[in-house]
């Protein structure tokens, strides 16, 4: 299940002043990760920025010693090693200048689906709560997936929306898959994968849900979309960083306008009037922002088909025989083979069309439908 490659991307993840930037400059230049492992104390002046004190750490065992011990862990909880060197990343996310080296992943991921990522304060109120419930009503057929970070309030009413209306979801963890930050979601990350939907986090199971992990988190958050709603935040709330971070990657931002005494519309309309979102007007205005649309339906899926035996008249059937022995015939042509006068058939002729039967074309031409 599991390569070398994981091995030593774990162990070179893990040394002092080798984040996800320094990482990814390592494996792009010795071609590997365990190339890197191996040969960038000696050769590390072939990368720009990198001295000698930001490699020291590299090749420590006790690093190898922790991936091993980790590759045991993921081995046991069933969990996926993606690595960003292997493209193995969800594609956008991929994009991003400073995307994880390494994403664990509990769960099944739809790449072909878009994704909107959706977030907001832990202490939502009636009007955001409000707002969800009508955004996934209107949604509950389009196929998309959303995005949020398992976070009490707002993120968990997008999850659990997402679960209530069948569509896939994916939370984004600030800390390892050793534990479930906050313990009362545990349930809902269980569920999450149950149906279908993810769990990400870029941490490793030694990491705890430190404070500093979840702007870290809100990168991912941010970079697995193509847009970012913001529901409800305060001055300075979390979400105003996973906005940042979206209008960093040049994604298309949307926030929820709110009254000016409203605490937890602050954030938002902030965001607005500084012009990094747009203003959310209404919910099938924002939907076709997105562009998420519900998929079409074929006609024959509205309408039961049944075969209805229309009886005609002597006069219809004369007229509709002539028309349907001919692939086009012209109304002069019908005269010669009926006998009959203009002003009697083209009247024929319409009922025909109202029952479906013929059509015209231009030149006074008709043919049997």
């Amino acid at each position: 299940m599991y390569s070398e490659e994981h091995l030593y991307s774990i162990a070179l993840r893990e040394c002092n002043l080798i984040g996800d930037i320094n990482f990814y400059k390592l494996v792009r230049t010795f071609g590997s990760a365990k190339n890197a492992w191996q040969h960038t104390k000696k050769e590390y002046k072939r990368i720009d920025g990198l001295g000698y004190k930001m490699v020291a750490d590299i090749g420590n065992p006790i690093h190898l010693k922790f991936a091993e011990k980790e590759l045991k862990f993921c081995e046991k909880n069933k969990i996926i090693i993606n690595l960003r060197h292997a493209g193995e990343l969800p594609k956008l996310l991929n994009e991003c200048y400073d995307a994880p080296a390494i994403l664990y992943q509990k769960g099944s991921f739809d790449e072909k689906k878009q994704k909107v990522s959706i977030v907001g304060t832990r202490n939502m109120t009636s009007y955001g709560s409000h707002f969800l419930n009508d955004f996934f009503e209107e949604t509950k057929s389009c196929p998309f997936i959303s995005v949020s970070g398992l976070a009490l309030g707002i993120d968990k009413e997008v999850h659990e929306q997402s679960l209530q209306k069948g569509i896939p979801t994916v939370a984004v963890l600030a800390h390892g898959f050793h534990t479930i930050y906050p313990s009362k979601n545990r349930r809902l990350s269980e569920k999450i994968v149950e149906e279908g939907g993810t769990l990400f986090t870029e941490f490793n199971s030694s990491r705890k849900p430190d404070r500093e992990n979840f702007i870290q988190r809100n990168r991912i958050v941010a970079g697995i979309s193509p847009a970012t709603i913001v529901v409800e935040t305060a001055f300075g709330g979390g979400s105003v960083s996973t906005a940042t971070f979206a209008n960093q990657y040049n994604r298309e931002v949307f926030a929820l306008p709110g009254k000016i005494t409203d605490k937890q519309s602050q954030g938002c309309n902030q965001l607005i009037f500084q012009n990094k979102a747009a203003a959310i007007s209404t919910v099938k205005d924002l939907i076709d922002s997105l562009g998420i649309k519900k998929p079409k339906i074929k006609m024959e899926e509205l309408f039961c088909h049944s075969e209805i035996n229309i009886q005609l008249t002597d006069s219809q059937q004369l007229i509709f025989t002539v028309i349907s022995d001919h692939p086009q015939i012209s109304l002069d042509d019908i005269i010669e083979k009926t006998g009959l006068p203009s002003h009697k058939i083209l009247p024929t002729i319409l009922e025909l069309e109202l029952l479906g039967k013929v059509k015209s074309l231009s030149g006074r031409q008709f043919m049997v439908i």
